[in-house]
């Protein structure tokens, strides 16, 4: 989905969990030169780590094993676990943060040289042929010769998703506080009415900001909440029952209900499916 339009919207702020490190990104690799068509690197990340609002010269692929990776880009919350990448187009504004333990992959694409259909961030498939490319690329011994073959193969089986799972934050200061409040404990089920006492805005005030900031109801964009929050603790091992526990499901089916709506799989074999690729 995409959000509505909003000359305001910026990243927001996500809490920050303990012992995050924090990493500076750079415009463009060390290594990168006047001539570069893509550039691939691969990271291991002991801790969880977080990256603040940054932007490169150049288009960005990133994905990873083991875990997941979290962006917040230009009012949107994207996050994308094994199996998936993300492409950030160059100069466009956006944060991040990966799970501990993981397996972080980048790939760097000239602008200038580089002819794709993606203006804006969009989730890839990342297919085992793309994902072997791109890791023989960064290979720094590939002859020029080589090195071209496998970039016009890269081009050829890169591809959007037909899951683009993305969570719009609103950029509205009448229910902004509602947002932050349950993107830093998804489990907080207080009802719209509730959350209206609370705060001292209508619930049907609420539900309009929702609709027009969002395109979503705010039951359903909670429920986006607790599925994106769903990811990164299935990618950190936690079972389908402790899941549901953490993000305040009544019961586990409840929650598998809701993961399959949204995901078209059921936790477990998401988990399975991704754990595979």
């Amino acid at each position: 989905m995409t959000c509505p339009p909003s000359p305001t919207i910026g990243l927001g702020a996500w809490p920050r969990e303990p012992d995050t490190a924090l990493a500076i990104a750079t415009e463009l690799p060390s290594n990168a030169t006047s001539s570069f068509v893509i550039l691939s690197e691969v990271h291991a990340i002991e801790v969880s780590t977080e990256w603040e609002p940054h932007s490169h010269l150049a288009h960005e692929l990133l994905w990873a094993h083991d875990g997941t990776l979290t962006a917040q880009i230009e009012g949107q919350i994207f996050t994308v676990s094994e199996g998936y990448g993300l492409w950030i187009p160059a100069r466009m504004l956006h944060g991040g943060r990966l799970t501990a333990q993981i397996k972080l992959f980048s790939a760097f694409f000239a602008p200038e040289r580089t002819s794709t259909p993606f203006k804006a961030p969009t989730v890839i498939n990342m297919e085992p042929l793309l994902e072997s490319l791109l890791i023989h690329l960064s290979a720094r011994d590939l002859s020029p010769e080589a090195r071209a073959r496998a970039e016009a193969v890269v081009f050829d089986v890169l591809k959007p998703s037909a899951q683009q799972l993305a969570l719009c934050r609103p950029d509205d200061p009448r229910i902004s506080d509602i947002a932050d409040r349950l993107l830093a404990d998804p489990a907080d089920n207080r009802s719209l009415e509730q959350w209206a006492a609370d705060t001292g805005i209508s619930a049907r005030t609420i539900t309009r900001a929702y609709r027009e900031a969002t395109g979503l109801s705010f039951a359903q964009w909670r429920q986006s909440v607790k599925i994106h929050r769903s990811l990164e603790l299935l990618a950190n091992g936690e079972g389908v029952q402790d899941v549901s526990d953490l993000l305040g499901y009544a019961q586990p089916s409840t929650f598998i209900d809701a993961f399959r709506r949204t995901m078209g799989s059921t936790p477990g074999a998401f988990t399975s499916t991704t754990t595979n690729k």
